[in-house]
């Protein structure tokens, strides 16, 4: 298998599916594209791996997925005994649910505070709708953790915990204090849980490298 991805310390969409990848055990090729090129290099560059011009890209022999949550899936269909989702029922439909809204929304904080594993910490004033997605998200991270009893959104790692990594990396990029959002203390300990994982250590190494 290879596994096109974009400029690790920006890519989260990249991140996503490489952290359930490496979770699965199973060897693979790693192709890394140069993002935020100009004069639309960066497509260029990409449009050979994947149809969409956009990374993340999985190919397996003669199949090739274009999108992370996709890839995610294929995997976890192809290596079930990584267990990249719950076994449990509902609490696999809530990944999967949580996960989704992860794909696609949260648009403002994804506007506002990009990924920059280069970057220094910083405090930021944000706006109202990052605030309020930051809001939601302590919601949906402490409803979760409650329901599963942890210490993952779902009980173990599943492919949700990799949606959510890049949200933490920002959290912690740009002095975001859960406690300020109704986080009584489990969300700030899960994130560290999501920046601590050896998977993400990796990724975050190479990216600052």
């Amino acid at each position: 298998m290879e596994l096109v991805i974009g400029t690790k310390r920006w890519s989260t969409w990249s991140l996503r599916p490489w952290l359930a990848l490496k979770r699965t055990g199973a060897a693979f090729r790693e192709v890394e594209i140069t993002l935020r090129q100009d004069e639309g290099r960066t497509e260029a560059a990409i449009l050979p791996h994947s149809p969409s011009g956009m990374v993340p890209a999985l190919k397996d022999g003669e199949l090739t997925i274009w999108d992370s949550l996709a890839i995610c899936e294929y995997l976890a269909e192809k290596f079930p005994e990584a267990r990249l989702w719950p076994q449990d029922l509902a609490l696999r439909a809530l990944a999967r649910a949580a996960t989704a809204e992860m794909h696609s929304g949260f648009q403002s904080l994804r506007g506002e505070c990009p990924m920059a594993l280069e970057a220094e910490p910083k405090v930021v004033t944000l706006s109202e709708a990052t605030q309020k997605n930051i809001r939601r998200i302590v919601a949906l991270w402490s409803d979760l953790l409650a329901r599963s009893g942890g210490p993952f959104l779902a009980g173990e790692w599943s492919i949700a915990d990799a949606f959510y990594t890049p949200v933490a990396t920002r959290f912690r990029t740009y002095g975001v204090h859960l406690s300020d959002y109704g986080d009584d203390g489990a969300c700030g300990a899960y994130m560290n849980r999501l920046l601590s994982t050896p998977e993400f250590k990796e990724w975050e190494s190479a990216a600052r490298a």
